[in-house]
Formats: structure tokens, C-alpha cells, sequence
């Protein structure tokens, strides 16, 4: 196997320039530059990386923890996080801590013991062992989806990283009230998460901006899951007035839901309307089509590498909270018909429209 050495007589320099040339620790002449990477190549040269990881402490590689990586949504965004890690040169160890505390603070230990630089999780609903094992360490982290309770005097104590979850679920809501609906459900997902407070409170947001009034018994837990929102829509489904509309809080959730319905033998949106939070590549192929929040999945999971970069580079700065804008996808399962062709293209006709928020970024007052 050729040796940097090797490279160095085959390109008539010393080691040292080798080095600052694949390292990038040094300007070097364009000409001389070249002639290494010619060698590089022509001697079929692979860099020692663990070599490389003792002298400078660092293995350019990021650990990232996220549950459920068989859900289109964090697939989506571990696709965003490996684009983004390779793209700077650095490579993923990904476990799956399924959602579990316990299990959870041990797959970062696992993964902190690989020497990874950094970290991207995705935490739990009970983070208190992760954080506190983060905060031991000194790891720098970036929580990505779910953010964790800021310190003292609302400071964030880690990067956080995720996309916009009240007004979003707000606007669905209000949605469905202009379509006439008094009773609008909701299947909020496991008590906890971030994400399920924040929905619950942008339903709560449009009601009241709606005009009415706030039942709890319209609002259940589908725990994130397909299963659990099967029983929740189900018991839903069972009160003496049940739901005219629904809002799903996730897309696992909108597949359990859809389930019951169907079983049921209730119709969309003839029997009962539904809206989703989260779109995904077979939405627009179910009948009615689905309308839904669609999240920024991979640019989430690249800001998220981006955002850890910034931590690398810089360690004493500023913890910050980035919150990207979510998409309303308009389509038929709220109720409203198809959209003729418009001067907008063809996603104002039969596919679907959408419709942005600004852009959000915060910092140590989010």
C-alpha cells in the first residue's frame, strides 16, 4: 500500500507539502498542488485516517441518534445529515435509541466512545440522562426535531435544530373551520416530545382564532405511532359527538388513522375531513389526496450538520435554537375540490399547492 512518502518522491515534494495539500492546513502553489494530487492518484494513495485522528484529535466523523429511521420522515432527514456530513468531509456512525431514555443515553455513550466529533440527536421525551451525560462530556451536540427545555433564563444549552410546529398546525385547523367544521379532532402524538406540545398548542391557536371553543375531549394521544393512533381515532370516533374533522400530528399517525376510518367504512372528506402534519411521497397517490404540513425533512438534517460545523469551529459561541418554515400541501382530504389549472403552474392545477412560511432563526433568546 503506497505511504504519503511514497507520494511525495512520485510528486517531488516533501511529506510536509503532501500533508498540507490533503489536509488543506497550508496554501500551496496550484502547479505544485496538482503534481501531489497526480500521484495521489496514479499510486492509488488512501489517507490514514485513524493516523490522521491521533495527531490532531479528531476523527471527522458525527454520531447520530434518531428513532424510528424506518419513518419516511427521519429517513428524509438522515438522507440530509449524510449529504451534509459528506459534503464537509466527514463520515456518519447512526444508531437507533428507539425512543427509550435508557437506552437512548447508551447508544451516545457507544457512539461518544467511537471518538465521533460531534453529535445529532434526535432526543427522547424524558432526555434528562442524555443531557445530563452531554453536559459531562462536553460533546458537542446539536438536538435536531425535538428540542429539549432551555436552561436558566431561557437559554438554550445545546444547538438546536427543527421546523416550525404551531402555526403550521394552526393553519390546518383554520382550514378546516372555514370549511365549516365545528368539531375538529386532534391526534397529537407522545406526550413529552417538543413537537407534541407545540401541536397541541397551534391547535389550541386555531380554534381559538377560529372562534371556538376548546372540547379536550376532541384531543388524543396517537403516541407518535400507527398503532397508537388507531386506538386514539378509534376512541375518538366512539364519543356521543364525534370529530367532523381531523387533524394527524404525524404521517405515522395519518396511516393509523386512515386505518380505522376505513374499517369503519367512514369516507374522506364525505364522512369525516383529515388533514396531516408531515407530507410524504405516497400522500398525493392515496384517494382523496392528503393535505398536509410538509416538513423540510433533509434541509433539516443538513442545516443540522452545518449548524454542529459552526460548534467545531467555534466552541464558546452562543448555543442557538434554527427553526425552518414548513410548507400548507393543498389537496383534497380537507374537502376542497381540485384546483383548476392557474398561471402558476402545474401545482396550482391537479397536484398540490403550497404555501411557505418565512424563514426563523433564533438565537440564545429562543
Amino acid at each position: 500500500m503506497p505511504t504519503m512518502a511514497d507520494v511525495a518522491r512520485s510528486a517531488g515534494v516533501s511529506v510536509a507539502t503532501v500533508s498540507h495539500v490533503l489536509n488543506g492546513t497550508r496554501p500551496v502553489l496550484p502547479h505544485t498542488r496538482q503534481a501531489v494530487l497526480d500521484a495521489v492518484e496514479e499510486l492509488g494513495y488512501t489517507p490514514n485516517t485513524l493516523a490522521r485522528s491521533l495527531v490532531t484529535s479528531r476523527t471527522r466523523s458525527i454520531g447520530l441518534a434518531v428513532s424510528a429511521v424506518s419513518n419516511p420522515y427521519f429517513t428524509e432527514i438522515l438522507q440530509g445529515v449524510e449529504a451534509g456530513a459528506l459534503e464537509h468531509g466527514y463520515s456518519l456512525l447512526i444508531a437507533d435509541p428507539h425512543d427509550d431514555p435508557g437506552h437512548e443515553r447508551k447508544v451516545v455513550q457507544l457512539l461518544h466512545e467511537r471518538r465521533v466529533d460531534g453529535m445529532i440527536v434526535a432526543p427522547s421525551a424524558a432526555p434528562r440522562e442524555l443531557v445530563g451525560y452531554l453536559t459531562r462530556h462536553a460533546l458537542p451536540t446539536v438536538f435536531l426535531d425535538r428540542l429539549v427545555d432551555a436552561g436558566a433564563h431561557d437559554t438554550p444549552r445545546f444547538d438546536q435544530v427543527c421546523a416550525d410546529s404551531a402555526e403550521p398546525t394552526a393553519l390546518l385547523v383554520t382550514h378546516l373551520a372555514s370549511l365549516g367544521h365545528r368539531r375538529i379532532g386532534l391526534v397529537a402524538g407522545l406526550p413529552g416530545l417538543s413537537t407534541t406540545s407545540e401541536r397541541i398548542t397551534g391547535y389550541r391557536h386555531g380554534l381559538t382564532a377560529a372562534g371556538l371553543a376548546h372540547d379536550e375531549r376532541l384531543v388524543v394521544h396517537g403516541d407518535s405511532s400507527s398503532d397508537g393512533a388507531e386506538r386514539a381515532t378509534a376512541a375518538l370516533l366512539s364519543r356521543a359527538a364525534p370529530p367532523t374533522a381531523l387533524v394527524t400530528a404525524n404521517n405515522a399517525m395519518t396511516i393509523g388513522a386512515l386505518r380505522v376510518l376505513r374499517e369503519r367504512g367512514l369516507s374522506v372528506p364525505g364522512d369525516i375531513a383529515l388533514c396531516c402534519f408531515d407530507d410524504f411521497a405516497w400522500a398525493d397517490l392515496f384517494s382523496p389526496r392528503l393535505t398536509a404540513i410538509a416538513q423540510p425533512s433533509r434541509e433539516l438534517g443538513a442545516r443540522a450538520v452545518r449548524v454542529l460545523l459552526d460548534r467545531l469551529a467555534e466552541p464558546d459561541r452562543p448555543a442557538r435554537t434554527v427553526r425552518l418554515p414548513c410548507s400548507f400541501v393543498h389537496r383534497t382530504s380537507c374537502g376542497c375540490p381540485e384546483r383548476p389549472e392557474g398561471p402558476e403552474g402545474p401545482e396550482t392545477g391537479r397536484g398540490p399547492r403550497r404555501t411557505p412560511w418565512p424563514r426563523a432563526e433564533k438565537g440564545t433568546d429562543s
